[in-house]
């Protein structure tokens, strides 16, 4: 892997740490997710837009769109349900865990991709450091571990999709350009989505009043790094996700465990520098 890209890896990581801590601390993670999902998809769909015209083989990427709109929903689904019933030090590496052990694996067969011996091995150190996380006693009480059954079944459900999304978008993207493919993709999953959160107004304003600053920070990480990784090369630009994803367990699992539970206004702040921090390092790779 190129220097750049593994400066890119790193920056995700960061990225991607603070974005799920911010959802974990949401009063309703879901409606968070969509929040800042629609919120970033406003902001680049006049960019998709404007190349859609010129990719010719555009239609050919219209129904790994659809496809990845469908895993997507189901995706924020099951994350803000493991997020809702399980302890984030121990569903968000399952979850992420899951999705970088399936990715190479199943690369193989769909797209005749391998990873050389040393990549193989450095995956599977990830994984097992991941695992070996996932069964640390956790410094949460014992009171706020309930439904940590229903946690572990959700952050599995979750990593399937990430290993799934991750596959049908790089194959989505050889087909068209990654800047609209990524804008269809969230106009899809906020209209695809917009009826079952507008079903319940209430929980809607009190998320944005009570957390609109987090919306904004997460809004602005969840969508904006992801068309520039999916240009790298074919198996890298998976890895790249992939590893970004093994990686910031350990950072989020690190932030949960030294920020107290009601810091809210704080992680904002400093996921906003850390955000604009990456943005340039990324705009200089």
């Amino acid at each position: 892997m190129s220097g750049p890209a593994i400066a890119l890896v790193v920056c995700a990581a960061v990225l991607h740490a603070i974005w799920n801590a911010l959802a974990k601390r949401a009063d309703n993670q879901f409606v968070f997710l969509w929040s800042s999902v629609s919120l970033a998809t406003l902001l680049l769909l006049p960019f998709g837009l404007v190349r859609f015209p010129f990719e010719g083989t555009a239609a050919a990427g219209l129904p790994f769109v659809a496809a990845s709109v469908a895993i997507h929903a189901l995706y924020f689904y099951a994350l803000g349900r493991s997020y809702r019933h399980g302890d984030f030090s121990r569903v968000y590496p399952m979850a992420r865990g899951l999705g970088v052990a399936l990715v190479p694996v199943i690369a193989l067969p769909v797209f005749g991709e391998r990873l050389s011996w040393l990549g193989a091995l450095g995956v599977g150190l990830v994984v097992l450091g991941i695992a070996a996380l996932s069964v640390i006693p956790s410094a949460v009480p014992a009171s706020a571990a309930t439904g940590i059954g229903a946690g572990t079944v959700w952050a599995l459900v979750t990593g399937l999709t990430i290993a799934a999304y991750s596959l049908v978008d790089k194959a989505g993207v050889a087909r068209l350009h990654p800047m609209p493919y990524i804008a269809l993709m969230g106009l899809g999953l906020s209209v695809l989505l917009a009826p079952v959160v507008l079903a319940d107004r209430s929980a809607l304003a009190h998320e944005w009043r009570r957390h609109w600053r987090t919306i904004l920070v997460a809004s602005a990480m969840n969508l904006t790094s992801y068309p520039r990784a999916l240009r790298l090369p074919p198996l890298e630009s998976r890895l790249r996700g992939g590893v970004a994803r093994a990686v910031d367990p350990v950072l989020g699992v690190h932030r949960e465990s030294l920020a107290p539970r009601g810091a809210a206004r704080a992680p904002a702040r400093r996921g906003f520098s850390r955000a604009r921090r990456c943005g340039l390092h990324r705009a200089g790779a």
